[in-house]
């Protein structure tokens, strides 16, 4: 969490460089406006990484919290449904802004390192709030 926060601090220069106003209007335009592509259209970035016998290697991890109010949790499910090489964790008492919950960062990290398997990163991905 404390490394989450300080590399947000960090970024707010970045974030904030063409103004608080322009930097919602992004937000809004993205959120809400039409697209001239589909997520489905994507293609997997790590075609052939699986070819090298490491299994999972070439996978990308979306994780979704389960109670969020500003990205349909339906939307997440049913690209992951589409997109094979997409792994899906799907949080169940979490909201949209859950990465900046306490100690999830640090979380999902252990998880992408150690694998889902691994029963430090089960049970923190599980009761996360």
């Amino acid at each position: 969490m404390r490394a989450c926060i300080v590399l947000f601090a960090c970024m707010q220069p970045q974030i904030r460089q063409q103004g608080e106003h322009e930097c919602l209007h992004r937000d809004m335009m993205v959120g809400f406006g039409k697209w001239s592509w589909s997520p489905l259209q994507l293609e997997n970035p790590f075609a052939g990484a699986d070819d090298d016998g490491q299994e999972g290697a070439g996978k990308v991890h979306l994780w979704h919290g389960a109670e969020d109010l500003v990205v349909p949790v339906s939307l997440s499910r049913y690209i992951s449904e589409k997109l094979p090489w997409v792994v899906y964790h799907e949080l169940p008492k979490s909201g949209h802004l859950f990465l900046i919950g306490d100690g999830m960062a640090d979380t999902i990290v252990k998880s992408l390192l150690l694998g889902d398997d691994h029963p430090s990163s089960a049970s923190a991905l599980t009761a996360s709030s």
